[in-house]
């Protein structure tokens, strides 16, 4: 179902298919709730009990958001993360073993975001693109590009800034703490990552319609049946 106000089809619409594909704010929220579980039971009763008590609320969620017809693939994939999850602190045989999924995978995103930036492709510029069914003519704004490395550097940020604190919390094996930094640096951080992208991204967007170019696909040439074979200088007979 497309938002209020949007047609089926324009941007708008496909932002928001996007966003639910992601699993929202909602399944931010979601994704923290095996960590709440885990991190106590694994302190009062140990790392098996944690692990079954962590799948079990994640199974729990995905009935749950199944059953309120939610969209599939963000419940699948949250619960296939916590079972990864899991089954790495079980193969570490410690409870801060859960974590290691989420740090490097900080890691990975920071650096691919920063290299995009580094070799003048943000990444966030690409995402808009796509999202909106824009071609690329927006890399010849540079306006637009500074918004969009803007835009990036930000989430380079965010994942490089969890990377730094929960890597550290791992080795002085602080796995209260760990729990903690998951969260506090989960929904939050992306949150105002995602409000700092939106206002780069409605900048980069004044800077292209300043520049005269939408960005959308070209559209086709007008074939009018008027138009057709006309040609372009028609002289008039001299009349004398």
């Amino acid at each position: 179902m497309s938002p209020p106000g949007a047609e089926p089809g324009k941007p708008a619409g496909r932002a928001h298919a996007v966003l639910e594909q992601m699993g929202g704010v909602s399944g931010l929220i979601y994704s923290s709730l095996p960590v709440v579980a885990f991190v106590p039971i694994s302190q009062l009763f140990g790392l098996t009990s944690a692990i079954v008590t962590a799948l079990a609320v994640a199974t729990l969620v995905l009935i749950w958001r199944l059953a309120r017809r939610e969209s599939a693939q963000p419940a699948v994939s949250g619960f296939f993360g916590v079972g990864v999850c899991a089954l790495i602190a079980y193969l570490v045989g410690e409870a801060k073993g859960y974590f290691l999924l989420g740090i490097w995978s900080s890691l990975a995103w920071a650096t691919v975001f920063g290299l995009s930036v580094l070799i003048r492709r943000p990444v966030v510029g690409y995402i808009w693109a796509l999202v909106n069914d824009r071609d690329r003519d927006w890399r010849r704004v540079p306006a637009a590009v500074r918004a969009f490395d803007l835009a990036t550097l930000v989430w380079v940020a965010v994942f490089a800034s969890r990377f730094i604190v929960q890597q550290r919390l791992y080795d002085a094996d602080e796995t209260g703490w760990l729990g903690f930094a998951r969260i506090a640096m989960g929904w939050p951080l992306t949150a105002l990552g995602a409000l700092i992208t939106y206002l780069a991204i409605r900048s980069a967007q004044k800077a292209i319609h300043g520049r005269g170019g939408s960005g959308n696909r070209p559209a086709p040439a007008d074939d009018s049946p008027g138009d057709a074979g006309a040609p372009e200088d028609v002289r008039q007979p001299d009349i004398h």
